[in-house]
């Protein structure tokens, strides 16, 4: 298999594992809607659902450094999420589906490291390139997932939905038990405890402490206007679950398409720049909404702050490898922790912000995304090279 069609298997793997997150945006809030729950009790879910990922993002990440046969990895984690999610459709109550939902996550989360440790692996040279070819896989399940869950709940309630969202990930799972065989192999290596002691000194470090708190604030920023944004707009604009969907599809659809491009731009100019680039713009955009401007300025405000967030998350990743320089499984895995377990705080805080006011929970996001800005203008040098 050539490395393109290969790179275009993970891609595709990416879009069937990230499809049931993706459709939560709308499902979630639909089953709060339901359920009475409150902004808090909305957000919790989103965090708890995503601190049980994080809880397997370093092991998924230190198996794909350390067993050869990946492709076996990549296709239990469709499997898992396949069947997590077909069982937290039956949840019968607010903490068994957050249970439920976390338990699904994990199969999301094992996915990540794994894929794009392979992807960084092979293509050292373009690493954010690669991994915004495969980002771009889960960004059109960012889509086109919530734009399907919107209609969906507009003729089904939210458990027949969330049912219906593992449809691609079965597909892809048959798929993955012939494609897992193309995965590359590499040698089995054993655990050096002393190789393990150097990835964790290289964090240690205070550019190593700017990069996890930049990747922490970044996608505080990210969940924060993903979790709430549907909820704003059917709480205070009364909108359909269709209509949602649409417009969040929307706000999502440029972003997607940018993160190959605006990888190429990090591995040719650097990262530094992309990264403060994207979390500014980001940040003056989602000031403008403190203020309660205009239906129409509103929209537009929140496709560009969702867009320059989602566009730079590859070369976000590709930073964390730059740093490391080593073991690309475990230290996107960490990433990923800082991504999805400590960023997924943004979630709840947004909850309790919206719980005053919706402006509170606008300005809280951008206050996230700015201090991610700030922080990125002090990552190591300009370009890949001078980062490791």
């Amino acid at each position: 298999m050539t490395n393109r069609r290969f790179m275009t298997w993970l891609a595709l793997g990416h879009f069937a594992i990230d499809w049931p997150i993706s459709a939560l945006w709308l499902i979630v809030p639909a089953a709060g809607l339901a359920m009475g729950l409150t902004p808090t009790e909305v957000g919790l879910l989103f965090t708890l659902f995503s601190i049980g990922g994080a809880l397997a993002f370093v092991p998924a990440g230190f198996l794909a450094d350390h067993v050869s046969n990946r492709g076996r990895l990549l296709a239990a984690t469709l499997w898992w999420v396949a069947i997590g999610y077909g069982l937290a459709a039956l949840a019968p109550g607010y903490w068994s589906l957050a249970v439920l939902l976390a338990i699904a996550g994990m199969g999301n989360a094992a996915w990540h490291p794994v894929a794009t440790a392979v992807l960084a692996r092979d293509n050292q040279d373009s690493r954010a390139t690669a991994i915004g070819i495969h980002v771009v896989g889960g960004s059109f399940a960012e889509v086109l997932a919530p734009l399907s869950a919107g209609f969906l709940l507009s003729v089904a309630n939210w458990r027949d939905v969330l049912a219906l969202s593992v449809v691609p990930t079965v597909l892809l799972g048959v798929c993955f038990i012939w494609v897992a065989r193309a995965v590359p192999r590499v040698a089995k290596k054993t655990v050096d405890h002393e190789d393990l002691l150097d990835l964790l000194r290289a964090w240690r470090t205070g550019s190593g402490l700017r990069i996890v708190a930049t990747i922490s604030l970044y996608n505080m920023a990210l969940f924060a206007l993903f979790s709430m944004i549907p909820l704003y707009l059917a709480a205070v604009h009364d909108l359909a679950p269709a209509t949602i969907g649409i417009l969040l599809s929307a706000l999502l659809v440029t972003g997607a398409l940018a993160q190959p491009w605006v990888g190429w731009m990090s591995d040719s100019i650097g990262r530094r720049p992309i990264l403060v680039a994207g979390n500014a713009i980001a940040a003056g955009a989602v000031t403008v909404l403190v203020f309660g401007p205009p239906f129409w300025l509103m929209v537009t405000m929140m496709a560009v702050a969702v867009a320059a967030l989602d566009a730079i998350r590859a070369a976000m990743l590709a930073t964390a490898v730059d740093h490391s320089g080593r073991n690309e499984g475990t230290t996107l895995g960490l990433a990923f922790v800082l991504m999805d377990g400590i960023g997924a705080f943004g979630a709840v805080l947004a909850g309790v912000a919206a719980g005053i006011a919706w402006p509170a929970m606008f300005a809280l996001a951008a206050v996230f995304a700015f201090s991610a800005a700030v922080l990125s203008a002090r990552i190591g040098g300009g370009t890949p090279d001078e980062q490791t």
